[in-house]
């Protein structure tokens, strides 16, 4: 397995911190690969996908903005997941070369909720802002845990299309992103027994953006608020939650989550979940 490696491609890509995740866990298995970051234009996408098909040392890649739904065409099939959300954030080789689409997001998402949702809550909401690639998982995966959700984006048409594709029968809600920035005087019922999270599923607060415009009298008591964004890790959004002391989430959770998915398909081994400690550790210096 010398010869193998995978990669991560994204424009911009430097700001990744997939290849520390993956060489991390390649080194602590002692397995000989590596895993590197690809800048790769949307002008560039098609070719890359072309070259990268013809290569067996290539074991696949990750997808990150803005190329999680352009890259679907050039692909020979979607898993059941991707196929739904339509949008990839891992690709795969097979022997033959046929490329596999995936998604990996929404586990990824999950993961670090998981004690939350194992459980009994009579009602589950979801504040979700963005409606982008990585929305779109979120959104899928929200809805299979019975969150009813407002989705909130620039174009609110855009929200309501992906609601309706993703889960038409479900009772979820549209806001234009606008909405959340300005002040609510909604008073908030008693909580008890409920689970509200707050998710910022947009690459607003991530270095060279604007920072999310948010006011936090839309924030239900007990919340939980999760934020994508892995670079910076610790966003002014979670800064803010917590001074005011809701509990919070940030997106390396998320990141090192789907990660681990994809390192198995990847390089075939489980990742060593046991140095998760040291791992964010090196993640945020």
């Amino acid at each position: 397995m010398s010869g193998a490696y995978a990669e991560v491609i994204g424009d911009p890509i430097a700001q990744s911190r997939s290849p520390a995740i993956h060489t991390f866990w390649l080194e602590k298995l002692g397995i000989a690969a590596r895993y590197e970051a690809r800048h790769v234009p949307a002008d560039a996408l098609a070719a890359y996908i072309a070259a990268r098909r013809d290569d067996p040392d290539w074991r696949g890649c990750n997808v990150t903005m803005p190329h999680k739904q352009g890259i679907v065409p050039l692909l020979d099939r979607l898993e059941i997941g991707a196929d739904l959300v339509g949008a990839v954030n891992t690709v795969t080789r097979r022997h033959n070369g046929a490329l596999i689409g995936s998604n990996t997001d929404g586990a990824g998402f999950l993961e670090p909720l998981r004690g939350e949702l194992a459980r009994t809550h009579w009602f589950r909401m979801a504040r979700v802002l963005g409606t982008g690639g990585a929305a779109r998982a979120i959104v899928a995966a929200l809805a299979e845990e019975r969150f009813v959700i407002v989705l909130a984006g620039r174009d609110e048409g855009k929200a309501r299309a992906l609601l309706t594709k993703i889960d038409p029968e479900g009772e979820h809600h549209t806001a234009p992103l606008a909405y959340f920035a300005a002040p609510t005087d909604f008073a908030f019922d008693d909580r008890e027994g409920c689970l509200d999270l707050v998710v910022n599923a947009s690459p607003l607060g991530m270095a060279g953006q604007p920072d999310l415009a948010f006011d936090f009298s839309h924030v239900p008591p007990g919340s939980l608020v999760y934020d994508i964004v892995t670079h910076p890790h610790d966003t002014p959004l979670l800064r803010e939650a917590r001074a005011r002391g809701f509990r919070t989430i940030d997106g390396l959770a998320m990141l090192i989550g789907q990660a681990a998915v994809a390192f198995e398909r990847f390089f075939g081994a489980k990742p060593p979940r046991e140095h998760d400690a040291e791992l964010r550790e090196l993640l945020t210096r």
